[in-house]
C-alpha cells in the first residue's frame, strides 16, 4: 500500500503506539492510534466489571468507567500535490 494510500492506521482501543512512521513512498503508518475514553479504565470500561467478567466467564452489562478522560490521536501533515504525508505528530492529552 506504500505509495497507494496516504495514511494506514490501526486502532482497537488500546495504548497508543510508538512506531509511527513514513514509508519509502510517502505512506504514513502507525499500528494504533489509539484510545480516546476514560484513563482509568480497561479499555473504557470500569475496573471491576471488566475484572468480575475476567474472573467469573459470565457475561456483564458493559459499564463504562468514570473519571478524567484521555485522548489519544495523530497529527498527519499532507503534501497536497503528491498526497504523501510529510510529518506525523503523535498526540496525547
Amino acid at each position: 500500500m506504500d505509495g497507494d494510500a496516504t495514511i494506514v492506521f490501526g486502532t482497537h482501543t488500546h495504548v497508543q503506539t510508538a512506531d509511527e512512521k513514513i514509508l519509502k513512498n510517502g505512506t504514513a503508518y502507525i499500528t494504533d492510534i489509539g484510545m480516546t475514553g476514560p484513563k482509568n479504565s480497561v479499555i473504557g470500561m470500569d475496573i471491576e466489571v471488566s475484572f468480575k467478567r475476567f474472573e467469573t466467564s459470565l457475561p456483564e452489562r458493559y459499564k463504562i468507567a468514570e473519571g478524567e478522560a484521555m485522548l489519544n490521536s495523530c497529527l498527519f501533515e499532507v503534501d497536497d500535490s503528491t498526497n504523501q504525508v510529510t510529518k506525523i505528530e503523535r498526540i496525547n492529552l
